[in-house]
């Protein structure tokens, strides 16, 4: 029962965190409400949540990474995937190694395989507590697109690179080659395993709707359970469940591309989906701050293993950790984005400061770094103490903490009216699509006119009703073909014209609900009725 209330407590929360967001006078992010929250929990209430690292990572990551793999644009993906790649595996690797050096060297305490192991686990980056601090200040398309690629493939790098670091920690040795064929396992059979089961599922899911029609309830239960099942399968054969959940999410964006699903199903998937989004996010952040308490609580002790007594040296390794991974990003971004980004557009190969300085400050830490340190060992082969392992989790924690505090502030600043290189308009690209699609659309309308119509005696109704349809495609089609002034012109009309439709809709719904309080009408038709405005709306809204 205390499990339950717990859960229902940490709901709440995540409900009453973007509430108290939205009434702040300054822009707070979303995330820091939350450990904030989840701090007042881990005090106030005598509860306290055992995090167990796997259990942690079986709830949390499949789903989210699943659904960030699918409906990341796939050919932005592999647009920018030569630097997606350089940060995502290069970067890590530079991070791991330089960071687990520098703290080997400022804090001797922490053994070198242990220090790489810290490294390891503050190398990923988190685009959820990215995207929300900057939803007040709009991420350029492509840097977004960017920063959700690399953590992408960055969280599999990371965990792998920490994997062998609590191996060596554990038996004293390593050997390169050993590491550079597992990491190669590792990778690509959770991509197989992930890219082979959902294409498996989703072919078998297929036939049995052509024969037997769709279930749009069991369809979405299949596509919650398509990510648990890639990172258990790829877990039990020891490769990377992470990479099997993204490689199942980009998987389920090709076989979704085939338009087989009712549209029905579609969007009630969409919100099954972005509830579960709102709250597992939500969670993470809320079981960070609890868990704030009881990591503090040891704090005093934990610092005597730096040979120090006063407390607030673990904020000057925070930050020193912090600024170390600053510093690495940074110069690594320049000569990333120098090579790959910049030399593409053909205008300058020198980066912006301010591009670079934004994408460092999006280098921000979250769930990835807590459940991964919270994996380090209890104990040493012998059973001895694994040495180091409280201050570790602290100072991952801290690291955790600060970066979300420096980017909330720095990332505004630096995003405000910040561009990336100009990309060709899409405009042109968008305008075909609208005209392809109407005409198919006017092609399909006289062929069901013609077979529905013939011999009928009542023919020129389908007539009349075809071209009343055909009519706003024709609109649409001469809207979007001619010069670009007269293009513009057409999209302003259409903007005005939905603008009147969404009044007339809105108008519609208070009528219907005006009449369902003075009981003339009935609530289950009233249900009907509303859906259908909603539908609308939201096609003229989007």
């Amino acid at each position: 029962m205390e499990a339950i209330t717990i859960v229902l407590a940490l709901l709440v929360a995540v409900v009453v965190s973007g509430v108290i967001s939205r009434l702040l006078p300054l822009p707070v992010p979303r995330p820091l409400v939350q450990i904030a929250l989840g701090a007042v929990i881990g005090l106030a209430a005598n509860w306290r949540v055992t995090l167990n690292p796997e259990i942690f990572f079986l709830l949390f990551l499949p789903p989210l990474l699943f659904l960030d793999g699918w409906r990341i644009p796939r050919e932005e993906l592999f647009k920018d995937g030569v630097t997606i790649l350089e940060l995502a595996l290069g970067l890590v690797i530079f991070t791991v190694i330089g960071m687990g050096l520098f703290i080997h060297w400022m804090v001797p305490a922490i053994p070198l395989a242990v220090a790489f192991a810290l490294a390891a686990v503050v190398s990923p980056t988190d685009p959820i507590a990215v995207t929300a601090i900057a939803q007040r200040v709009p991420i350029p398309r492509r840097m977004m697109h960017i920063l959700e690629g690399e953590s992408l493939l960055n969280d599999a790098s990371g965990l792998v690179c920490l994997r062998f670091a609590i191996a060596a920690a554990l038996t004293g040795a390593f050997s390169v080659h050993d590491a550079a064929l597992n990491f190669l396992y590792v990778s690509f059979g959770g991509i197989a395993v992930g890219a082979g089961l959902t294409w498996t599922v989703g072919r078998v899911k297929n036939w049995i709707s052509r024969r037997l029609g769709e279930d749009s309830g069991s369809q979405i239960l299949i596509s919650l359970l398509i990510p648990f099942g890639a990172y258990l399968i790829a877990e039990h054969l020891h490769c990377s469940g992470i990479l099997a959940a993204v490689a199942a999410g980009l998987t389920m964006g090709f076989i979704e591309s085939g338009g087989q699903a009712l549209a029905v199903t579609r969007i009630r998937r969409n919100t099954v989906w972005d509830v579960i989004q709102f709250t597992a996010n939500g969670m993470i952040f809320v079981l960070l701050g609890e868990q704030l308490p009881i990591i503090l609580s040891g704090a005093a002790e934990t610092v005597r293993l730096t040979g120090h007594h006063e407390p607030w040296w673990l904020g000057v390794y925070v930050l020193a950790i912090n600024l170390g991974l600053a510093a690495l990003r940074f110069g690594w971004v320049w000569i990333s984005f120098r090579l790959t980004v910049f030399r593409q557009t053909g205008q300058q190969t020198t980066p912006n400061w301010r591009i670079v300085a934004a994408m460092s400050f999006a280098g921000v830490r979250g769930a990835i770094t807590l459940a991964g340190v919270l994996t380090l060992p209890l104990a040493m082969t012998d059973g001895s103490p694994f040495p180091a392992r409280d201050l570790a989790i602290l100072l991952a924690m801290g690291v955790i903490i600060v970066s979300l505090v420096v980017a909330s502030i720095g990332l505004p600043w630096l995003l405000n009216g910040l561009e990336m290189p100009a990309e060709p308009s899409r405009q042109a690209e968008e305008d075909h699509a609208r005209i392809e699609a109407a005409q198919a659309a006017i092609a399909a309308i006289e062929k069901v006119q013609h077979d529905l119509a013939e011999g009928r005696k009542d023919a020129d109704l389908y007539v009349a009703a075809a071209s009343r349809i055909m009519d706003g495609y024709r609109e649409r089609i001469e809207n979007r073909r001619g010069t670009p002034e007269d293009n513009a012109l057409g999209r302003r009309s259409e903007r005005i014209e939905r603008d009147m439709r969404l009044a007339a809709l809105k108008a519609e719904r208070a009528q219907i609900f005006r009449m369902v309080r003075k009981r003339e009408l009935g609530s289950e038709l009233a249900r009907k009725l509303i859906r259908e405005l909603d539908l609308l709306e939201t096609r003229y809204a989007g």
